[in-house]
């Protein structure tokens, strides 16, 4: 009878409201969230080679524009790029393709070749053919050089063969890949020197890494795929770094002395191409070396500076030399506390901070035509808001170019002087504008764009940003998102969502708050109070607030969430009684920790892709937060989450990808298992040929699945 007259209020309301406006369908809300509702853009938006003009495409014509003109001409259409396609002895276009116009010409993918068009002597080069673009990690150089993984082995193509440079390769001996499971900032395995004819690349023995099975369930009989997975306390890779020398075909190795299971990031090359950095990192990671290395022969040079925390550093960045001062290097660290900037010579002496402040260097976009100024993305205003700034190198002056409260996406022009900037707030889906940064012409920005609200025609509810205090006197953000159709006098049900782990945020000054679709939108015009906030942990915050979970993973999240929820029970407007709690990942974790040590708070929850026991999860992020299980055995205790599965008493829903490599599913499994031993009933939902997010289509069903858990339960 219950459900049937919640079924029946959920009806009534939404006739009521949908005879105003319309409402958001959950394939609109998943499925359709960066297309059709997504706010209006200009495509391919971009600086036109060395020039402060811009240009985008227009339907099928591509428009160009600069600061003074009032008005954008049509630039290029598709007959006259097929003409100097044509000239030049290149395929021609049925459509447009993504083009980059750059100083050296127009890049461009036809027919799986990457090309560069000369447009003024209608020439074309191929950069990177289609058979190397269809092998695995192609990628190609300044000197015209291709990089290659075939059979597991790394290949070079000089321009007129290629040359086999590994012969071991297999899937023990990784080659030329992303290594230490992406950590680090590592996102690749191949660098190509700055002139284009050294290769540096890395080498991974994982051996001695025990076997994991991930099961293939769509063939007859299932297939058991297995992959390495490092975990907490066990045997980890080694990585080494070669060199290749096109010119001479010849490899050396860098000789990175010191223990086998350490991690090599945040490879550079020095402007010369002499030498190649690695900054060095212990497996206990609490120690880095930025290491200085002859390219030539792989002999050690010296460490330039060392870096101790006494729970841990992560380098994310490369050291990022100054343009036109190769005497000169930039460095990225928090070591007072803040992600800031660092300048520093060639040999390691530290010449000054170059940023300072309680907030966060989030981004270096690179220099001016001079190298005089930096242009760098911060949350110096707030830190739910993205700024652009620049810095004088000289005076370390900084000044705010993007002065609007917002997440500003920007792009800046090869000499400096002018500014794209792409930016959006909680009401405002999008506006583009041009910044002359040119004294000369100082005025206004020029708008090139103001979007509309793709979600006008629906009934939405309100969105709030604002911040609580926790009990240890931090601020939190908070999003929170009131019913459509919000009666003060009537009281709601909750939905609560976090996340709450490192390199993380959930909240931001930006349009719907910083979510990346519609859900919380969906959920408010079914009545329901959305809210999600930012725990200890988080990113963005400084070093003490995301340290603050050190060695006992959730406990700052659980308080932070009592303060949450003390907030929720004195809203007048809030029924205490009928609230919901969603994580995925380390939210999933969260999630799974607070219904089990604060039951009854929530009626229903739902943990996706959960961490149920540290020690089952990777060495790399794992032992960063946790250390190792030998040595902070309590703190691992304290966080398996399986062995207190018996105080399960609120309904709980999992749900996990039956081929996640991240999170594997070991973990959800163990937890059921436990809840059998002991007598208490969990649900558990599986999505077969998906990893840790469930993507595409699908991802509406299980949207779908928790939507429905949650406004079923309590039955």
């Amino acid at each position: 009878m219950k459900k049937l007259l919640s079924l029946f209020t959920l009806l009534l309301f939404l006739t009521v409201t949908n005879a105003q406006k319309k409402i958001l369908s959950m394939e609109d809300a998943m499925l359709k969230a960066r297309t059709v509702f997504a706010p209006q853009i200009l495509p391919q938006l971009q600086f036109f080679g060395a020039t402060t003009d811009y240009v985008y495409l227009k339907k099928d014509v591509w428009m160009r524009g600069n600061y003074k003109m009032k008005t954008d001409t049509a630039f290029l259409t598709l007959d006259k790029l097929n003409s100097k396609l044509k000239a030049a002895g290149a395929d021609t276009l049925k459509t447009f393709v993504p083009i980059r116009f750059l100083p050296e010409g127009w890049q461009m993918t036809i027919n799986g070749n990457r090309i560069l068009l000369d447009p003024v002597a209608n020439k074309f080069k191929t950069i990177l053919p289609k058979k190397f673009a269809e092998k695995e990690n192609a990628e190609e150089s300044n000197g015209g050089n291709i990089a290659y993984l075939e059979n597991a082995n790394l290949f070079v193509f000089d321009g007129t063969t290629s040359k086999q440079v590994t012969t071991d390769g297999s899937k023990d001996i990784v080659y030329a890949s992303s290594v230490h499971r992406d950590e680090f900032g590592i996102s690749k395995g191949i660098f190509w020197s700055n002139d284009g004819t050294k290769l540096a690349f890395y080498r991974m023995d994982q051996s001695m890494v025990t076997d994991y099975p991930i099961i293939s369930w769509t063939e007859k009989p299932a297939r058991v795929d297995l992959i390495k997975y490092p975990m907490a306390g066990d045997k980890s890779h080694h990585v080494t770094l070669g060199v290749y020398n096109v010119a001479t075909q010849k490899t050396i190795w860098i000789k990175t002395t010191g223990p086998l299971e350490q991690y090599l990031t945040n490879i550079a090359w020095s402007p010369d191409d002499k030498y190649v950095f690695i900054a060095i990192v212990n497996r206990a990671q609490n120690h880095v070396w930025l290491n200085q290395y002859d390219a030539a022969t792989g002999e050690f040079v010296k460490t330039l500076f060392e870096e101790t925390d006494d729970k841990y550093t992560e380098p994310l960045e490369p050291m990022l030399f100054v343009k036109n001062n190769p005497a000169q290097f930039i460095w990225q660290s928090n070591r007072d506390g803040w992600n800031h900037l660092y300048l520093y010579d060639s040999n390691g002496t530290l010449l000054k901070q170059l940023t300072k402040g309680n907030w966060e260097v989030t981004e270096v976009k690179g220099f001016d035509a001079k190298g005089e100024n930096l242009y760098y993305t911060s949350t110096v205003m707030s830190p739910v808001n993205k700024t652009l700034s620049s810095l004088n190198l000289k005076t370390s002056l900084s000044n705010i170019i993007t002065a609007l409260p917002g997440v500003h996406n920007t792009q800046v022009s090869s000499d400096g002087s002018s500014v794209i900037d792409v930016f959006s707030t909680t009401t405002n889906p999008r506006t583009i504008q041009l910044i002359s940064l040119n004294k000369k012409l100082f005025a206004a920005p020029k708008q090139l764009l103001q979007a509309d609200n793709p979600l006008k025609e629906y009934a939405t509810g309100e969105l709030t940003l604002f911040t609580i205090n926790n009990g240890a006197g931090d601020s939190l953000f908070f999003r929170l998102f009131k019913p459509a159709n919000f009666s003060a006098d009537k009281k709601y049900p909750v939905i609560v969502y976090w996340y709450g782990g490192p390199h993380a945020q959930m909240v931001l000054n930006g349009w719907n708050g910083g979510a990346g679709d519609y859900w919380f939108q969906y959920m408010a015009e079914r009545g329901y109070v959305v809210l999600t906030f930012d725990t200890r942990g988080s990113d963005n915050r400084g070093k003490a607030f995301e340290q603050s979970i050190f060695r006992k993973l959730g406990e700052a999240q659980m308080e932070d969430m009592m303060a949450a929820v003390s907030y929720l029970h004195a809203q007048p407007f809030v029924d205490k009684n009928r609230m919901g709690l969603f994580g995925w990942s380390f939210g999933g974790f969260l999630t799974t920790d607070f219904v089990l040590n604060h039951p009854g708070v929530f009626k229903a929850a739902v943990a996706g892709g959960p961490v149920m026991d540290w020690k089952y999860y990777e060495i790399m992020y794992g032992e960063r937060y946790m250390d190792t299980p030998q040595e902070n055995p309590e703190g691992y205790d304290a966080t398996n989450l399986i062995k207190q599965a018996g105080k399960l008493k609120d309904k709980l829903l999992l749900i996990h990808g039956m081929q996640d490599p991240t999170v594997v599913q070991q973990h959800s499994v163990n937890f059921v298992r436990a809840c059998i031993d002991k007598g208490v009933q969990a649900d558990y939902m599986i999505y077969p040929g998906h990893e840790h997010n469930v993507t595409g289509k699908d991802r509406a069903h299980l949207y779908q699945k928790v939507t429905d858990y949650l406004t079923e339960n309590p039955r």
